[in-house]
């Protein structure tokens, strides 16, 4: 295989529909083992068009050049209400993927 499955968390804020079937927001995505880039990401978002939102805004970004970019793209182009939460768990995702590859 060349490719791991990596998983990151945060809170969802009150009063989003996604809060009714999670406690959580995850974001799930499958990174090339020698790029870092992400190939395919999943998210707990309520619908599916904010799901493949996030999917083609994080795909094709490597976790190796750290999470700066994605962020900035997420700031720019998501105005909903999981903003803070997706930002959360981009964040954690990027940490889990760091601490496999030992590079905190």
């Amino acid at each position: 295989m060349h490719t791991e499955f990596i998983a990151g968390h945060a809170r969802l804020p009150a009063g989003m529909a996604a809060k009714s079937i999670y406690e959580t927001l995850t974001i799930t995505a499958e990174i090339d083992l020698k790029y870092g880039v992400i190939l395919e990401v999943s998210c707990t978002l309520a619908t599916d068009h904010s799901k493949r939102f996030i999917t083609n805004l994080l795909r094709g970004y490597s976790l190796k050049d750290g999470i700066d970019a994605p962020l900035d793209e997420l700031q720019k182009y998501y105005l909903g209400k999981a903003y803070n939460a997706l930002t959360s768990a981009l964040k954690d995702l990027h940490k889990q993927y760091k601490l496999k590859h030992n590079k905190l």
